[in-house]
Protein backbone atom coordinates (compact mmCIF):
# COMPACT_ATOMS: atom_id res chain seq x y z
CA UNK A 1 0.00 0.00 0.00
CA UNK A 2 1.48 3.27 -0.88
CA UNK A 3 2.68 5.18 2.40
CA UNK A 4 2.79 8.85 0.92
CA UNK A 5 1.04 11.34 -0.84
CA UNK A 6 3.96 12.92 -3.06
CA UNK A 7 7.42 12.18 -4.34
CA UNK A 8 8.59 14.94 -2.35
CA UNK A 9 7.52 13.20 0.86
CA UNK A 10 9.24 9.77 -0.67
CA UNK A 11 11.95 11.73 -0.91
CA UNK A 12 12.65 13.39 2.17
CA UNK A 13 11.42 9.41 3.45
CA UNK A 14 14.45 8.33 1.59
CA UNK A 15 16.63 10.88 2.86
CA UNK A 16 15.90 10.24 6.48
CA UNK A 17 15.82 6.24 5.96
CA UNK A 18 19.65 6.73 4.85
CA UNK A 19 21.10 8.69 7.43
CA UNK A 20 18.83 6.76 9.77
CA UNK A 21 20.54 3.30 8.78
CA UNK A 22 24.09 4.65 8.83
CA UNK A 23 23.35 6.02 12.13
CA UNK A 24 22.31 2.78 13.73
CA UNK A 25 25.32 1.14 11.76
CA UNK A 26 27.76 3.85 13.41
CA UNK A 27 28.94 4.61 9.65
CA UNK A 28 27.29 7.89 9.38
CA UNK A 29 30.22 10.34 9.19
CA UNK A 30 32.28 8.02 6.79
CA UNK A 31 29.49 7.64 4.30
CA UNK A 32 28.21 10.91 4.59
CA UNK A 33 29.52 12.33 1.27
CA UNK A 34 27.71 9.13 -0.48
CA UNK A 35 24.21 9.59 0.43
CA UNK A 36 23.31 12.05 -2.28
CA UNK A 37 24.81 9.59 -4.87
CA UNK A 38 23.12 6.72 -3.20
CA UNK A 39 19.81 8.26 -3.55
CA UNK A 40 20.45 9.67 -7.20
CA UNK A 41 21.86 7.63 -9.01
CA UNK A 42 22.98 7.11 -12.52
CA UNK A 43 23.29 9.96 -14.91
CA UNK A 44 19.96 10.28 -15.95
CA UNK A 45 17.60 13.04 -13.99
CA UNK A 46 14.13 12.37 -12.41
CA UNK A 47 12.72 15.68 -11.94
CA UNK A 48 15.18 18.69 -12.34
CA UNK A 49 17.63 20.00 -14.40
CA UNK A 50 20.66 17.30 -14.00
CA UNK A 51 21.47 14.31 -11.62
CA UNK A 52 23.92 17.16 -9.99
CA UNK A 53 21.11 19.95 -8.95
CA UNK A 54 19.21 16.98 -7.71
CA UNK A 55 22.26 15.27 -5.43
CA UNK A 56 23.08 18.64 -4.32
CA UNK A 57 19.68 19.27 -2.78
CA UNK A 58 19.59 15.88 -1.52
CA UNK A 59 23.14 17.19 0.46
CA UNK A 60 20.82 20.12 1.67
CA UNK A 61 18.10 17.23 2.98
CA UNK A 62 21.03 15.06 4.57
CA UNK A 63 22.00 18.53 6.55
CA UNK A 64 18.03 18.98 7.85
CA UNK A 65 17.98 15.03 8.33
CA UNK A 66 21.01 15.86 10.93
CA UNK A 67 18.90 18.54 12.41
CA UNK A 68 19.86 21.65 10.35
CA UNK A 69 20.91 25.08 10.92
CA UNK A 70 21.92 25.35 14.50
CA UNK A 71 21.74 29.26 14.20
CA UNK A 72 18.41 29.31 12.87
CA UNK A 73 16.18 28.52 16.17
CA UNK A 74 12.75 27.82 13.89
CA UNK A 75 12.37 24.18 13.18
CA UNK A 76 10.81 24.65 9.72
CA UNK A 77 14.04 25.74 7.02
CA UNK A 78 14.00 26.75 3.32
CA UNK A 79 16.22 24.78 1.11
CA UNK A 80 17.60 27.82 -1.48
CA UNK A 81 18.48 26.15 -4.21
CA UNK A 82 15.43 23.82 -4.07
CA UNK A 83 13.50 27.41 -4.11
CA UNK A 84 14.08 28.30 -7.84
CA UNK A 85 11.38 26.90 -10.06
CA UNK A 86 8.03 29.02 -8.92
CA UNK A 87 6.48 32.07 -10.94
CA UNK A 88 7.25 35.39 -8.81
CA UNK A 89 3.45 35.33 -8.26
CA UNK A 90 1.63 38.50 -7.43
CA UNK A 91 -0.96 40.12 -9.42
CA UNK A 92 -0.99 39.47 -13.86
CA UNK A 93 -2.60 40.47 -16.44
CA UNK A 94 -4.60 37.49 -18.46
CA UNK A 95 -5.07 37.51 -22.18
CA UNK A 96 -8.75 37.48 -20.86
CA UNK A 97 -7.93 41.50 -20.62
CA UNK A 98 -10.50 43.01 -23.54
CA UNK A 99 -8.84 46.84 -23.75
CA UNK A 100 -11.95 47.99 -22.55
CA UNK A 101 -12.51 51.89 -22.56
CA UNK A 102 -13.61 51.78 -18.67
CA UNK A 103 -9.86 51.61 -17.34
CA UNK A 104 -11.77 50.85 -13.60
CA UNK A 105 -8.15 48.99 -13.20
CA UNK A 106 -6.40 52.21 -13.65
CA UNK A 107 -8.63 54.21 -11.58
CA UNK A 108 -8.60 51.74 -8.51
CA UNK A 109 -4.75 51.64 -8.26
CA UNK A 110 -3.30 53.94 -5.91
CA UNK A 111 0.47 53.35 -6.47
CA UNK A 112 0.22 53.97 -10.47
CA UNK A 113 1.23 50.42 -11.39
CA UNK A 114 -1.29 50.09 -14.35
CA UNK A 115 -0.05 50.91 -17.27
CA UNK A 116 -1.19 50.36 -21.01
CA UNK A 117 0.21 49.34 -24.31
CA UNK A 118 -0.79 50.61 -28.38
CA UNK A 119 -3.96 47.86 -27.83
CA UNK A 120 -5.03 48.88 -24.76
CA UNK A 121 -4.41 46.04 -22.69
CA UNK A 122 -3.32 46.12 -19.15
CA UNK A 123 -0.08 45.53 -17.82
CA UNK A 124 1.29 45.92 -14.11
CA UNK A 125 4.92 47.35 -13.26
CA UNK A 126 5.86 44.95 -10.71
CA UNK A 127 8.13 47.68 -9.21
CA UNK A 128 5.16 49.56 -8.08
CA UNK A 129 2.44 47.17 -7.47
CA UNK A 130 1.93 46.71 -3.44
CA UNK A 131 -0.25 43.36 -4.17
CA UNK A 132 -3.33 45.23 -2.74
CA UNK A 133 -5.53 43.63 -5.31
CA UNK A 134 -7.92 46.81 -6.05
CA UNK A 135 -7.26 46.38 -9.83
CA UNK A 136 -8.49 42.57 -9.52
CA UNK A 137 -11.61 43.04 -7.52
CA UNK A 138 -12.72 46.06 -9.69
CA UNK A 139 -12.10 44.05 -13.16
CA UNK A 140 -15.31 43.73 -15.00
CA UNK A 141 -13.71 40.67 -16.78
CA UNK A 142 -11.65 39.12 -13.69
CA UNK A 143 -8.77 39.24 -16.37
CA UNK A 144 -6.12 40.35 -13.22
CA UNK A 145 -5.24 37.22 -11.24
CA UNK A 146 -3.16 36.46 -8.09
CA UNK A 147 -0.73 33.75 -8.72
CA UNK A 148 0.51 33.52 -5.48
CA UNK A 149 3.17 31.03 -4.34
CA UNK A 150 2.14 27.72 -3.12
CA UNK A 151 3.90 28.33 0.53
CA UNK A 152 2.81 31.97 0.43
CA UNK A 153 -1.19 30.36 -0.29
CA UNK A 154 -0.53 27.80 2.68
CA UNK A 155 0.50 30.01 4.91
CA UNK A 156 -2.00 31.69 6.55
CA UNK A 157 -0.45 33.71 9.00
CA UNK A 158 1.61 35.66 6.45
CA UNK A 159 5.32 34.69 7.45
CA UNK A 160 6.36 33.61 4.34
CA UNK A 161 8.07 36.49 1.94
CA UNK A 162 10.21 36.32 -1.48
CA UNK A 163 13.70 36.99 -0.47
CA UNK A 164 16.06 39.52 -2.78
CA UNK A 165 17.25 36.25 -4.20
CA UNK A 166 14.02 35.51 -5.27
CA UNK A 167 13.67 32.28 -3.22
CA UNK A 168 11.08 31.91 0.11
CA UNK A 169 12.03 33.20 2.93
CA UNK A 170 10.42 33.22 6.37
CA UNK A 171 9.89 35.12 9.77
CA UNK A 172 10.57 33.85 12.40
CA UNK A 173 8.69 36.78 14.01
CA UNK A 174 5.68 35.69 12.27
CA UNK A 175 6.37 31.88 11.95
CA UNK A 176 4.03 29.05 14.63
CA UNK A 177 5.50 26.22 12.89
CA UNK A 178 2.52 24.52 11.82
CA UNK A 179 4.40 23.26 9.10
CA UNK A 180 1.74 24.38 6.56
CA UNK A 181 4.43 24.99 3.72
CA UNK A 182 6.21 21.86 4.39
CA UNK A 183 3.83 19.62 2.82
CA UNK A 184 2.54 22.16 0.13
CA UNK A 185 5.48 23.04 -1.22
CA UNK A 186 5.81 21.45 -4.77
CA UNK A 187 9.13 20.95 -5.18
CA UNK A 188 9.67 20.13 -1.92
CA UNK A 189 12.10 23.38 -1.04
CA UNK A 190 10.90 23.70 2.55
CA UNK A 191 11.48 20.77 5.37
CA UNK A 192 11.07 20.96 8.65
CA UNK A 193 14.39 19.62 10.80
CA UNK A 194 14.82 16.22 11.81
CA UNK A 195 15.87 15.21 14.94
CA UNK A 196 15.93 11.25 14.56
CA UNK A 197 19.89 10.91 15.36
CA UNK A 198 19.29 12.27 18.40
CA UNK A 199 16.30 9.86 18.73
CA UNK A 200 18.09 6.48 17.73
CA UNK A 201 21.32 8.10 19.83
CA UNK A 202 19.12 7.89 22.99
CA UNK A 203 17.43 4.41 22.23
CA UNK A 204 21.34 2.89 21.54
CA UNK A 205 23.02 4.36 24.99
CA UNK A 206 19.97 2.97 26.82
CA UNK A 207 21.92 -0.56 26.36
CA UNK A 208 18.48 -2.30 25.52
CA UNK A 209 16.48 0.08 28.17
CA UNK A 210 19.38 -1.26 31.05
CA UNK A 211 20.64 2.04 31.46
CA UNK A 212 17.71 3.89 31.40
CA UNK A 213 14.05 3.46 30.16
CA UNK A 214 12.95 4.76 26.83
CA UNK A 215 9.43 5.64 26.50
CA UNK A 216 7.24 6.08 23.14
CA UNK A 217 4.65 8.63 23.57
CA UNK A 218 2.70 8.22 20.38
CA UNK A 219 -0.01 11.12 19.66
CA UNK A 220 -3.53 10.27 19.24
CA UNK A 221 -3.39 10.89 15.66
CA UNK A 222 -1.48 7.51 15.51
CA UNK A 223 -5.21 5.76 14.90
CA UNK A 224 -5.35 7.68 11.65
CA UNK A 225 -1.60 6.44 10.44
CA UNK A 226 0.01 3.56 8.98
CA UNK A 227 -3.23 2.09 7.54
CA UNK A 228 -1.60 -0.66 5.93
CA UNK A 229 -0.79 -2.59 9.27
CA UNK A 230 -2.74 -2.74 12.14
CA UNK A 231 -2.22 -1.06 15.00
CA UNK A 232 -0.81 -3.18 17.36
CA UNK A 233 1.94 -3.81 15.13
CA UNK A 234 2.55 -0.72 15.21
CA UNK A 235 3.15 -0.85 18.95
CA UNK A 236 5.16 -3.79 18.44
CA UNK A 237 7.33 -2.42 15.98
CA UNK A 238 7.86 0.41 18.53
CA UNK A 239 9.31 -1.98 20.92
CA UNK A 240 11.63 -3.65 18.37
CA UNK A 241 12.66 -0.41 17.62
CA UNK A 242 14.39 -0.26 21.42
CA UNK A 243 11.29 1.42 23.11
CA UNK A 244 10.88 0.37 26.72
CA UNK A 245 7.12 0.71 26.16
CA UNK A 246 4.62 2.87 24.62
CA UNK A 247 2.66 5.07 26.29
CA UNK A 248 -1.08 7.02 25.17
CA UNK A 249 -0.34 10.99 24.89
CA UNK A 250 -4.12 10.81 24.95
CA UNK A 251 -3.52 9.75 28.66
CA UNK A 252 -1.74 13.28 29.12
CA UNK A 253 -4.77 14.35 27.39
CA UNK A 254 -7.20 13.10 30.08
CA UNK A 255 -4.78 14.86 32.51
CA UNK A 256 -5.51 17.94 30.59
CA UNK A 257 -9.25 18.14 30.11
CA UNK A 258 -9.59 17.22 33.75
CA UNK A 259 -7.77 20.02 34.84
CA UNK A 260 -8.71 22.32 32.61
CA UNK A 261 -12.28 22.13 32.60
CA UNK A 262 -11.75 23.00 36.62
CA UNK A 263 -9.66 25.96 35.32
CA UNK A 264 -12.34 26.81 33.25
CA UNK A 265 -14.28 27.44 35.85
CA UNK A 266 -12.11 28.85 38.09
CA UNK A 267 -11.25 31.66 35.62
CA UNK A 268 -14.53 32.33 33.47
CA UNK A 269 -12.78 32.42 30.02
CA UNK A 270 -10.18 30.11 28.65
CA UNK A 271 -7.93 29.65 26.04
CA UNK A 272 -6.50 26.20 24.97
CA UNK A 273 -2.80 24.69 25.48
CA UNK A 274 -3.08 21.64 23.54
CA UNK A 275 -1.82 23.17 20.16
CA UNK A 276 1.47 24.46 20.10
CA UNK A 277 1.42 26.61 16.95
CA UNK A 278 -1.82 27.92 18.12
CA UNK A 279 -0.67 29.11 21.40
CA UNK A 280 2.37 30.75 19.73
CA UNK A 281 -0.02 32.22 17.41
CA UNK A 282 -1.74 33.55 20.26
CA UNK A 283 1.36 35.12 21.60
CA UNK A 284 2.32 36.63 18.66
CA UNK A 285 -0.61 38.48 17.47
CA UNK A 286 -3.32 38.58 19.93
CA UNK A 287 -0.73 39.31 22.88
CA UNK A 288 -3.76 40.80 25.57
CA UNK A 289 -5.40 37.66 25.07
CA UNK A 290 -2.07 35.61 25.88
CA UNK A 291 -2.74 35.35 29.71
CA UNK A 292 -6.09 33.23 29.25
CA UNK A 293 -4.37 31.07 27.62
CA UNK A 294 -4.97 27.69 30.15
CA UNK A 295 -2.11 27.08 32.29
CA UNK A 296 -1.76 23.19 31.25
CA UNK A 297 0.83 21.93 29.83
CA UNK A 298 -0.25 20.39 26.51
CA UNK A 299 -1.06 16.70 26.70
CA UNK A 300 2.41 15.46 25.52
CA UNK A 301 4.43 17.52 28.07
CA UNK A 302 1.98 16.82 31.08
CA UNK A 303 2.25 12.89 29.92
CA UNK A 304 6.04 13.52 29.92
CA UNK A 305 6.04 15.12 32.86
CA UNK A 306 4.22 12.48 34.69
CA UNK A 307 7.26 9.96 33.75
CA UNK A 308 10.07 11.83 34.43
CA UNK A 309 8.98 12.79 38.16
CA UNK A 310 8.31 9.18 38.47
CA UNK A 311 11.36 8.05 36.52
CA UNK A 312 13.91 10.54 37.26
CA UNK A 313 16.43 8.82 34.73
CA UNK A 314 14.36 8.05 32.11
CA UNK A 315 14.04 9.35 28.75
CA UNK A 316 10.76 10.27 26.33
CA UNK A 317 10.28 10.33 22.73
CA UNK A 318 7.12 11.95 21.01
CA UNK A 319 5.69 10.41 18.13
CA UNK A 320 3.24 12.35 16.11
CA UNK A 321 2.27 14.64 13.32
CA UNK A 322 3.25 17.93 14.19
CA UNK A 323 6.17 19.89 13.45
CA UNK A 324 5.52 22.73 15.90
CA UNK A 325 5.76 20.23 18.85
CA UNK A 326 9.56 20.38 17.91
CA UNK A 327 9.29 24.09 18.73
CA UNK A 328 7.34 23.28 21.79
CA UNK A 329 10.37 20.87 23.15
CA UNK A 330 12.61 24.23 22.83
CA UNK A 331 10.50 25.99 25.64
CA UNK A 332 11.65 26.58 29.02
CA UNK A 333 8.30 25.03 30.85
CA UNK A 334 8.83 21.57 28.41
CA UNK A 335 12.27 20.86 27.83
CA UNK A 336 12.97 18.96 30.71
CA UNK A 337 10.39 16.44 30.15
CA UNK A 338 10.26 15.69 26.61
CA UNK A 339 13.78 15.08 25.01
CA UNK A 340 12.50 14.48 21.36
CA UNK A 341 9.88 14.74 19.40
CA UNK A 342 9.46 12.70 15.78
CA UNK A 343 6.88 13.16 13.24
CA UNK A 344 5.08 9.53 11.72
CA UNK A 345 6.91 10.13 8.69
CA UNK A 346 10.18 10.13 10.55
CA UNK A 347 8.89 6.88 12.58
CA UNK A 348 7.96 4.90 9.22
CA UNK A 349 11.80 5.80 8.11
CA UNK A 350 12.64 4.46 11.42
CA UNK A 351 11.32 1.33 11.02
CA UNK A 352 12.46 0.49 7.24
CA UNK A 353 15.84 1.25 8.28
CA UNK A 354 16.03 -1.53 10.93
CA UNK A 355 14.50 -3.34 7.91
CA UNK A 356 11.25 -4.09 10.53
CA UNK A 357 8.04 -5.14 8.65
CA UNK A 358 5.24 -4.21 10.79
CA UNK A 359 3.16 -5.81 8.81
CA UNK A 360 4.39 -9.42 9.65
CA UNK A 361 4.33 -8.58 13.55
CA UNK A 362 2.29 -9.54 16.34
CA UNK A 363 -0.48 -7.14 17.63
CA UNK A 364 0.53 -5.46 20.85
CA UNK A 365 -2.04 -3.32 22.96
CA UNK A 366 -1.88 0.39 23.51
CA UNK A 367 -4.61 0.65 26.27
CA UNK A 368 -4.01 3.90 28.46
CA UNK A 369 -6.36 6.26 27.98
CA UNK A 370 -10.33 6.96 27.83
CA UNK A 371 -12.42 7.92 24.69
CA UNK A 372 -12.13 11.70 25.42
CA UNK A 373 -8.56 11.54 25.41
CA UNK A 374 -8.32 10.05 22.25
CA UNK A 375 -10.75 12.45 20.58
CA UNK A 376 -8.29 15.20 20.96
CA UNK A 377 -7.03 14.16 17.56
CA UNK A 378 -9.57 15.27 16.04
CA UNK A 379 -11.36 18.76 16.01
CA UNK A 380 -14.08 19.38 18.69
CA UNK A 381 -12.45 16.52 20.50
CA UNK A 382 -11.51 18.90 23.42
CA UNK A 383 -13.99 20.73 23.15
CA UNK A 384 -16.10 17.48 24.16
CA UNK A 385 -13.54 16.41 26.64
CA UNK A 386 -14.00 19.52 28.68
CA UNK A 387 -17.64 19.35 29.00
CA UNK A 388 -17.48 15.80 29.99
CA UNK A 389 -14.50 16.81 32.55
CA UNK A 390 -17.43 19.50 33.30
CA UNK A 391 -19.75 16.49 33.97
CA UNK A 392 -17.59 14.62 36.54
CA UNK A 393 -15.91 17.43 38.01
CA UNK A 394 -19.90 18.17 39.18
CA UNK A 395 -19.95 21.72 37.47
CA UNK A 396 -23.62 20.73 36.27
CA UNK A 397 -24.14 24.89 36.16
CA UNK A 398 -21.44 26.12 34.21
CA UNK A 399 -22.39 26.68 30.86
CA UNK A 400 -19.91 25.92 28.50
CA UNK A 401 -19.91 28.31 25.49
CA UNK A 402 -17.38 27.20 23.19
CA UNK A 403 -15.27 28.13 20.33
CA UNK A 404 -14.06 25.60 18.12
CA UNK A 405 -12.13 26.36 15.80
CA UNK A 406 -10.74 24.44 12.84
CA UNK A 407 -7.62 25.95 11.18
CA UNK A 408 -5.78 28.69 12.12
CA UNK A 409 -7.85 31.12 9.99
CA UNK A 410 -10.87 30.55 11.74
CA UNK A 411 -8.39 30.32 15.20
CA UNK A 412 -7.80 34.03 13.96
CA UNK A 413 -11.89 35.01 13.54
CA UNK A 414 -12.25 33.52 17.11
CA UNK A 415 -9.70 35.48 18.61
CA UNK A 416 -10.19 39.29 16.83
CA UNK A 417 -14.03 38.90 17.89
CA UNK A 418 -13.03 37.80 21.05
CA UNK A 419 -10.40 40.89 21.52
CA UNK A 420 -12.99 43.29 20.29
CA UNK A 421 -15.67 41.99 22.75
CA UNK A 422 -17.53 40.62 20.07
CA UNK A 423 -18.33 36.82 21.13
CA UNK A 424 -19.78 35.60 24.02
CA UNK A 425 -17.38 32.19 24.34
CA UNK A 426 -15.57 31.26 27.94
CA UNK A 427 -13.45 28.97 25.96
CA UNK A 428 -11.78 28.91 22.71
CA UNK A 429 -10.54 25.46 20.96
CA UNK A 430 -8.09 26.10 18.58
CA UNK A 431 -6.46 23.63 16.53
CA UNK A 432 -3.81 25.33 13.42
CA UNK A 433 -4.34 22.26 11.20
CA UNK A 434 -7.75 22.18 9.32
CA UNK A 435 -9.01 19.38 10.70
CA UNK A 436 -7.09 19.24 14.16
CA UNK A 437 -4.09 17.13 14.63
CA UNK A 438 -5.04 14.68 12.00
CA UNK A 439 -4.61 16.78 9.82
CA UNK A 440 -0.98 17.47 11.06
CA UNK A 441 2.18 18.25 8.52
CA UNK A 442 4.36 15.47 9.94
CA UNK A 443 0.94 13.01 8.70
CA UNK A 444 2.19 10.10 6.47
CA UNK A 445 -0.77 11.21 4.11
CA UNK A 446 -2.60 14.35 4.14
CA UNK A 447 -5.94 13.45 2.64
CA UNK A 448 -8.97 14.14 4.16
CA UNK A 449 -9.26 11.69 7.29
CA UNK A 450 -12.22 10.64 8.46
CA UNK A 451 -13.10 11.82 12.18
CA UNK A 452 -15.34 8.91 12.73
CA UNK A 453 -12.39 6.62 12.47
CA UNK A 454 -11.11 9.12 15.43
CA UNK A 455 -14.50 8.36 17.05
CA UNK A 456 -14.26 4.83 16.76
CA UNK A 457 -10.17 4.42 18.36
CA UNK A 458 -11.79 6.26 21.09
CA UNK A 459 -14.81 3.86 21.66
CA UNK A 460 -12.32 0.94 21.56
CA UNK A 461 -10.67 2.59 24.98
CA UNK A 462 -11.13 0.40 28.05
CA UNK A 463 -11.40 3.22 30.44
CA UNK A 464 -15.01 4.56 29.55
CA UNK A 465 -14.59 8.32 31.65
CA UNK A 466 -11.92 10.73 32.02
CA UNK A 467 -11.56 9.68 35.51
CA UNK A 468 -10.97 6.13 35.04
CA UNK A 469 -8.65 6.75 33.17
CA UNK A 470 -6.72 9.13 35.69
CA UNK A 471 -7.08 6.90 37.89
CA UNK A 472 -4.40 4.46 37.19
CA UNK A 473 -2.17 7.25 37.72
CA UNK A 474 -2.78 8.16 41.20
Amino acid sequence: MRKFDTKVQHLKYKVLKEVARLAWNDTLLENLMDIPQMIIPGKTPTMRCCVYKERAIVAERVKLAMGGNKDNPNVIEVIEIACDECPMGGYEVTNACRGCLAHRCEDACKFGAIYFDQNHVAHIDKTKCRECGACSRVCPYSAIISLRRPCENACKIKAIHMSEAKTAAIDNKKCIACGACVYQCPFGAIMDKSYILDAIDIIKKSDNNRKYKVYAVVAPSISSQFTYAKLGQVITGLKELGFYTVIEAALGADMVAYSESRELVEKGFLISSCCPAFVSYVEKNFPGLAPSISHNLSPMATIAKYLKEREKNCKVIFIGPCTAKKAEVQKESVRPYVDVVLTFEELQALFDSKDIDITTLPEDVLDNASYYGRIFARSGGLTDAIAEGLKEHGFTDFELKSSICDGIEQCKVALMKKSKNMSDANFIEGMACVGGCIGGAGCLTHGEKDKAEVDKYGREAFEKTISDAISVLI
